[in-house]
């Protein structure tokens, strides 16, 4: 068993420890926590990647490599997620739990310090971020940006949102933009990540053998020297109840063989925040979030009209996102088919092992994320970036009890909001 806590250590500077001796090594991360913004997500992002470059005592990366290596070969990386409309930047690490040294050697408060060392003493030129690792990360930045249409399957999904929530935050990229990001220099990124110590909303999570007080106590002393402010960037999350009565439509083309659909669905308001969340949990793993969903069985299996089918929840935005691969000339044959299913659902029109079947991998999946350290972050991450603190065994014994009749009546809530479709150049 594990015990969860969650504490405030400075204004806006949480921490959350999982108290637990199943793992060999200790996970931490540490995440800044700020508004989506089409201004600001580029510099945003780039900050983890220079801040990792050096600090002050460990300039580069071949001297903070050697640190590490004293941590028993330990390791931290940048790091860039969404959590609805919160972009959340910063780094998690990875180290050898202290249960598992020599003689008893300790290695949190190591850890901790060089995550406090990264943070708060970068290496810098002339009182700001040196040119050459920021301009080195800014074009590693903009190759990323460039290289999200390479996975034309994550592409067609990056692009839904974009079109469906083009006037939301949601619609912005976790990386930002090209143009942004071009524009960056030393001093503006300084300046930005000024700001960002002073105001952002700041989590850091462990989870490893130390006992939560110790593991207070080493994090405190790592950024006794934060700067903060009076003010926050504290992250909201707009959702759209409704469609509009007609789905919008949008098709591109580029130099593809394998057409790709996907279509975006609001949840009629049913967000993680919500009685009826569960049962929508339930409703998606039914249609498409499993292999044994109707997606996946009736249109990709039994109808081969897609080469693959899914479907997605974004749980704090209400939106529900169907995925699939298909011929060009099956875009319409391939929709209706993915609209049938839905609406299959909504008439309770599912089988006892569907419902049965949905029910257990959900559960099962939930139980998994328990012995898995970047899972078991990542899922904490949602929750805090959601407001919620409902913990794994509770989230498994909500899903337990959804009907079949709850799981129809969060169908009905479905509404068709935005069809894109990609397809090739000459199809």
């Amino acid at each position: 068993m594990s015990e969860v806590t969650r504490r405030e250590l400075f204004p806006g500077v949480w921490l959350r420890t999982v108290h637990t001796r199943k793992f060999k090594s200790a996970f931490l991360s540490l995440t800044l926590m700020v508004p989506l913004d089409r201004e600001r997500a580029a510099e945003n992002a780039l900050v983890p990647y220079v801040l990792r470059r050096g600090t002050r005592e460990h300039p580069d990366l071949e001297s903070l490599s050697a640190a590490l290596d004293q941590l028993y070969g330990g390791a931290i990386e940048p790091v860039v997620r969404k959590k609805g409309e919160t972009q959340c930047v910063g780094f998690v690490a990875s180290f050898l739990d202290d249960a598992y040294t020599l003689n008893g050697e300790t290695i949190l408060e190591g850890a901790a310090g060089l995550l406090g060392e990264l943070l708060l003493r970068p290496y810098t030129q002339e009182g700001c971020f040196s040119s050459d690792y920021t301009a080195g990360e800014r074009g590693n930045l903009i190759d990323r940006i460039r290289g999200l249409v390479n996975d034309k399957r994550h592409y067609a999904s990056a692009r839904l949102v974009q079109e469906m929530c083009r006037e939301e935050a949601f619609g912005v990229d976790k990386l930002g933009d090209e143009s942004h990001a071009a524009a960056i220099t030393p001093e503006s990124l300084w300046q930005r990540y000024q700001q960002l110590l002073r105001e952002a909303e700041i989590e850091i999570y462990y989870c490893g053998s130390a006992q939560p007080q110790r593991v207070e106590k080493a994090f405190r002393q790592a950024l006794a020297d934060l700067p903060r402010g009076e003010e926050r960037l504290c992250p909201q999350c707009e959702v759209a109840i409704h469609a509009p009565v007609e789905p919008r439509v949008v098709e591109e083309r580029l130099d593809v063989t394998q057409g790709k659909l996907t279509m975006g669905f609001r949840t009629g308001g049913i967000t993680c925040w919500e009685e009826d969340y569960p049962a929508l949990v339930l409703c998606n793993a039914i249609f498409g979030g499993t292999t044994m969903s109707k997606l996946f069985m009736n249109v990709r299996e039994r109808l081969s009209l897609c080469y693959y089918a899914s479907s997605t929840l974004e749980k704090m935005k209400g939106l529900l996102m169907v995925s699939s691969g298909i011929e060009f000339d099956k875009y319409e044959t391939a929709r209706d088919e993915i609209l049938a299913q839905l609406e299959a659902i909504r008439r309770g029109e599912v089988e006892d092992w569907e419902l049965e079947g949905a029910r257990s991998i959900l559960m099962g999946g939930h139980r998994a994320t328990l012995d898995d350290q970047g899972r078991l972050e990542e899922f904490w991450l949602g929750q805090t970036a959601a407001g919620l603190e409902t913990d794994i065994p509770q989230l498994v014994e909500q899903i337990r009890g959804v009907t079949r009749e709850q799981v129809a009546a969060a169908a009905q809530k479905l509404e068709l909001d935005t069809i894109y479709f990609l397809k090739g150049k000459e199809g």
